[in-house]
């Protein structure tokens, strides 16, 4: 059988029907393909000056797995004891399907040409018994145990970034809220096309109704997700960064947004609110660009653009 046939990916379901049992198998279907080498043609090819591989992370309650990248240059003066790298914790997106296999593309770029080490967390996805606290804890966990492991994963804690994309950058921003009232400095936060509002807002922007269902069917997936994420019980405020009481002092901020987008207004009012609060932040559009287009190389041309930014930016912050 070829890998193609093997890793075929699944048709998207109907998301306003469809069942927990649905739900799982559609979503180990989906992640095996975008962990596959046949995904590579969308996903685009990891960068050969990174090394790739999975590890565990001991958690309170809970093992979790990370995809850490890492220089190849730098691999074995790092056994040697070297702890010099920036530090890059990363969530990828996707909300209730996703995984950091996805993210190989800009991830292992990221650690190669910076250099930095990348740790992309596999955080729990959000189900009708995983709703996004467990998310949101998975990414401010493992953001803290690195850091205060600092020298069992070859990186300077005091050069420590967080990067999301789309419900990556929702726990992304959450982090870095949690960061600042738990003393820990951060350098950066890059926000990629965030969804930061979950609350009965969530759908109430221009660009939510503009893009409602087109180019994808955004307006479903986002209802569904919204309703994994914050059941009855769960303070949809408290996890939704636009709406967060204090966002001064925060690390500075690139918001990446592309325009043609649902969410595209979640990160223009994060950003205007960043900035009312006197937290740097970069606002960048790009135009024509469709959500979760910086995971897609292969399809979206501006990807290797927004990919270069992303470096820069933070090459800039986590300079020595």
């Amino acid at each position: 059988m070829s890998e193609t046939t093997a890793v075929e990916r699944p048709p998207e379901p109907d998301f306003s029907a469809i069942t927990n049992e649905e739900l799982i198998v559609y979503r180990e279907a989906e992640n095996r393909f975008r962990a596959s080498r046949a995904a590579r043609a969308v996903l685009g090819e990891p960068d050969p000056g990174a090394v790739v591989d999975w590890r565990n992370v001991a958690l309170p309650g809970r093992d979790l797995p990370v995809r850490v990248y890492r220089p190849a240059a730098t691999r074995d003066a790092e056994v040697g004891g070297r702890v010099d790298l920036p530090l890059v914790i990363h969530v990828h997106g996707g909300g209730f399907v996703g995984t950091a296999a996805q993210c190989d593309w800009a991830n292992s770029h990221l650690a190669a040409r910076l250099p930095a080490v990348v740790v992309s967390v596999e955080h729990r996805l959000v189900a009708q018994d995983s709703p996004l606290p467990h998310a949101a804890d998975d990414g401010w966990d493992v953001l803290r145990h690195v850091v205060r492991n600092a020298e069992q994963w070859g990186v300077d804690p005091a050069r420590t970034a967080v990067f999301g994309e789309s419900f990556g950058g929702l726990i992304s921003a959450l982090s870095a809220i949690r960061a600042r009232e738990a003393g820990l400095r951060l350098r950066a936060q890059v926000l990629v096309n965030p969804a930061v509002d979950v609350t009965d807002t969530m759908e109430d922007h221009p660009s939510t109704a503009e893009y409602a269902y087109s180019p994808t069917r955004a307006l479903p997936l986002l209802r569904f997700l919204r309703r994994l994420s914050v059941p009855p019980g769960i303070d949809a405020r408290a996890y939704s960064p636009l709406y967060a009481d204090d966002l001064g002092g925060l690390a500075p901020a690139l918001v990446v947004v592309p325009t043609q987008d649902a969410v595209a207004d979640h990160g223009r009012r994060y950003t205007e609110r960043l900035r009312e609060a006197g937290t740097p932040v970069r606002l960048t559009e790009y135009p024509g660009a469709k959500h979760a287009f910086l995971s897609l190389p292969g399809m979206e041309p501006q990807a290797e653009a927004a990919r270069t930014e992303i470096r820069e930016f933070l090459g800039a912050a986590l300079a020595d």
